[in-house]
Formats: structure tokens, sequence, C-alpha cells
């Protein structure tokens, strides 16, 4: 009598995957919700008060989404990541929803813009982890790093398509009307997220009686010990520290010594999406990259020259060419370097990691800024981008000097 062995379930690719198709379906939303509501928040408060006054509206959330970001994720990993994401969207859709209804029927001033603006700040401080978290319980794990490719083409579509949508529903019914289309897109998330089905992981605690804060300390140890995470962390650290100050302020400054004006702005930051968006086209359609700690260190390293070049590049053209190659080599260090993360993490400990991995970008970074922009009124663009530029070059260098970043591979798909 013969025997025969069923073969095992081919892995389906995350691009054919439905959990992973509503997941990205959500995120697409919720992304173009948030670039309609920074623009029509922003808009709103300049119309409303003095561009000081405007200032301080559009940097109140940045407060508590920086305090809270580490026990947010915490509290997506005690919780979990959807259930997380779930509350937050839903908490979004209705405040938004609110605030346009308020000024359909009334003028309430600057005080309710900057009291949804520190609703959105702890709301980030939930939701940021919590989508970190999301991956490895909706795709298998070789597939994370495709994943990570549609979630950075959802993130780049958003952001360019939100901003044009956004100032359309500006222009046809006013700031009420650019808020209400903000709530709706939040409200698109609600039923693919509610219809999102996670896989069963492994050894995962479904409760716990111990506090959010020891939980924290709990994730911070298991970062600090572990021998390929807790460096890719010092990585991020370093390539945000060099890359924000030069494409949020210097680019600015540099446009209006060049007499490129905003427009000029605009093209060179379409040049760098358009990088960012290849490079993560790229990772959806390959799905991996072959000795990804490599080449992520030698992106970084060509993406630090690229940054620097861009200081002594006279010509608006040339200049959005440099920007798209900045954009594909930051883009795909990042990706790679999202990937890794989601690979080489304990998916138990995900939400609390991706907390450490964005704190970086959003609470340490903008610290830059001031600086960046002191340093160019003294020295002049070149050799600020140029330092910039180094310390990015040194994240490249120091993975690859460290062992077990620089052999980290994808899984094989």
């Amino acid at each position: 009598m013969t025997t025969t062995t069923a073969a095992p379930a081919a892995v389906r690719p995350a691009h054919r995957n439905p959990r992973v198709l509503r997941w990205l379906g959500a995120y697409t939303a919720s992304t173009l919700g948030d670039s309609v509501f920074y623009l029509a928040l922003s808009w709103t408060a300049v119309s409303s008060g003095t561009p000081a006054q405007a200032g301080l509206v559009m940097a109140v959330s940045a407060v508590p989404r920086a305090l809270l970001l580490l026990v947010g994720g915490a509290i997506a990993d005690r919780l979990g990541p959807r259930r997380v994401v779930l509350a937050s969207d839903t908490v979004r859709a209705l405040v938004v929803l609110g605030l346009a209804a308020t000024l359909f029927l009334a003028s309430p001033g600057l005080w309710a813009l900057a009291a949804v603006a520190l609703v959105f700040g702890v709301v980030d401080a939930l939701f940021l982890p919590a989508v970190g978290a999301l991956p490895p319980r909706i795709a298998e794990r070789d597939q994370l790093a495709r994943v990570q490719g549609m979630r950075g083409l959802a993130y780049r579509s958003g952001a360019v398509l939100g901003a044009p949508l956004g100032g359309l529903a500006v222009a046809l019914g006013g700031s009420a009307t650019a808020f209400g289309v903000a709530g709706i897109l939040f409200a698109l998330s609600l039923p693919l997220l509610g219809a999102l089905k996670l896989r069963p992981l492994p050894q995962e605690d479904e409760a716990s009686d111990r506090t959010a804060l020891r939980d924290l300390a709990d994730g911070l140890r298991y970062l600090r010990g572990h021998k390929a995470l807790g460096p890719l962390m010092i990585v991020v650290l370093l390539a945000d520290l060099g890359f924000a100050g030069p494409l949020n302020v210097g680019l600015a400054i540099l446009s209006d010594q060049r007499g490129w004006d905003a427009s000029g702005i605009g093209w060179v930051l379409a040049g760098f999406g358009i990088g960012a968006g290849g490079a993560s086209l790229l990772l959806t359609v390959k799905g991996r990259i072959p000795r990804a700690g490599v080449v992520m260190g030698w992106t970084m390293v060509l993406g630090a020259v690229s940054i620097g070049a861009l200081a002594y590049v006279p010509q608006l053209p040339l200049a959005v060419l440099v920007a798209v190659s900045i954009g594909l080599l930051a883009g795909l260090s990042g990706a790679l370097c999202n990937a890794l993360v989601q690979t080489e993490c304990d998916p138990a400990y995900l939400g609390r990691v991706s907390a450490v991995s964005s704190l970086g970008s959003l609470g340490i970074a903008p610290l830059s800024f001031p600086v960046t922009g002191t340093a160019i009124g003294v020295w002049g663009p070149g050799p600020v981008f140029v330092v910039s530029a180094a310390v990015c070059a040194l994240s490249g260098v120091y993975s690859l000097l460290v062992t077990a970043v620089r052999r980290a591979e994808l899984p094989k798909g």
C-alpha cells in the first residue's frame, strides 16, 4: 500500500491576500484622511489667527504624540493592534466630523482647532505603533517585506493625493467641508478593519496583570538585549537626525536662496516622492532583496552623498533629479529597515519596538529643525547639508559594521 503525503500549502502572496488588502485599504483611507485633515487644519488656523498662532496650533499635536508614543506601543501589544487601530480611527472620525459640524454652525475660534489637534496627538501615539505591529498578524513572515513595500505605496499615495483633495474640498465648501471629507475617510477604514481577521501567533499572551509601564520596561529590555534590533534602532535614529533637517527646513531656505520660490519646493518634494514611491514599488514587486542588511547600509551611504550634493545644485531640474535619487535610496533603505524590524522582532513586542522606531522621526528628529535653520543662517546651506549627509552616512557605515545587521536577511518567499 502506498502512502501519499500532502504537499504543504503554498503561501499566498501578500498582494493576493484578502487580509492584507483589507488592511491596506483601511490604511490608505486613514492616510488620506490624515493628509486632508492637516491641510484643513493649517488652512483654518492661518485664516483664523496670526502666523504665530497658526504655528502653535499645528505644533500642539506633536507634544502628546512624542510623550505618549512609547506607552502607546505597550498598549498596542497588550490590547492587540487591530483593536487599537480600530479605536483610533473611530475617535478620529467622530472628532473630525464633530468639528466639521461645529464649523458649519458657528465659528468656534482657534481653541477648538487646538483641542482637536491635541486629541490627534494622543490618538497618533496609539495608532502609529499599532499599525507597525499589524503586518505579522495578517501576512506570513516571508511576505512581510512585500507588505512594507505596499504600505509605502499606500503612504505615498495618501500624501500625494490628500493635499489636492483637501485643497479642492476647501475651495468648494470651505474648511467645514474639508474636515467633513477627512472624517468620512477615517470612517471608511472602520468596516475594513472590522472585517479584518488576524492570524494566530504562537506564544502570544492573551492577558496579563502587569501595568502598561511594566510592559514598556519589559519591551525596552527585550530591545536592548536583541543583537540586531538594538543596533537597528540606532541606525534609524541617526538616519532621521541627518535626513529630517535638510528636507524639512533646509529645503525651504535653499529654495529661497536659489530663487526657486514655493513652486520649486513642490517640484523637489515631488521628485523625492517619486523616488520613494519607486523604492516601495520595487520591494512590492520583488518581495525580497537579497543581502538586505548590506543593501540597506550601502543605500544609506549613497543616499547621504545625494543629500550633500543637493545644496550645490544651482538649477531646479537638476535638483529635482537629485531629489529623485534621494527618495529612491532613502526610501529603499527605510523600507528594508522596516522589513528587517518586522522579521527580526518577536510579534509580541512589535508594538513597543515600532514605537521606539517612530520616536526618532516624530519626537527626536524635529528637535534638529531650529538647529538646522540657525546653522544655515550662519554658515550657509552647503556646509550644513554636508554635515547632515555625514550623519546619514554614519548610519549606513554603522549598519555595515554591526555583524548582526550586516548579515540580516529577509526570509525567502
